[in-house]
């Protein structure tokens, strides 16, 4: 956590989806209240193949997957899109790994992780992302979902 003279620092996970763009307006609001600087991390991961075979074959998963450059332009779009919040320090980080895991460790030594209810990943479906749940389980700070269609003053 911080200290007396450390800035307020947000953590936010972001990847494009309707749901990291709610949740990056939800911390940018916070930081406004708060005098907090944010970082938005943006993640990128290979695809995996087994044999040479794909598994989306089998089930509906996009297996293109993000690279660096749709991170990148990820990131830098939500910050663009939701940058009207006047005085917050925000900067942007894309890195390779797996989401969750980066995320965390992203997370160290901040004052609260804000990850969206769902995202781009597999299983967009569920009404909680494995991406937020394994955050809200293993991150050293706090940890904010948020929902898309969740305007941030009802927060």
């Amino acid at each position: 956590m911080s200290t007396q003279n450390a800035p307020v620092r947000i953590v936010v996970g972001v990847d494009g989806s309707t749901h990291s763009a709610a949740a990056l307006r939800w911390a940018l609001g916070q930081a406004v209240l708060t005098g907090a600087r944010i970082d938005a991390v943006a993640c990128w991961l290979r695809p995996a193949m087994a044999g040479g075979y794909s598994p989306a074959a089998y089930v509906d998963i996009d297996l293109a997957g993000p690279t660096a450059e749709v991170a990148r332009a990820a990131v830098a779009d939500a910050v663009a899109a939701t940058a009207g919040a006047a005085g917050v320090e925000v900067q942007t980080r894309v890195v390779e790994g797996y989401p969750p895991r980066v995320l965390v460790e992203a997370a160290a030594g901040a004052d609260l992780l804000v990850v969206g209810s769902r995202g781009h990943g597999e299983l967009s479906g569920m009404l909680l992302g494995s991406v937020g749940l394994h955050c809200a389980t293993h991150a050293p700070c706090p940890v904010l979902i948020v929902h898309d269609q969740v305007d941030a003053s009802q927060v």
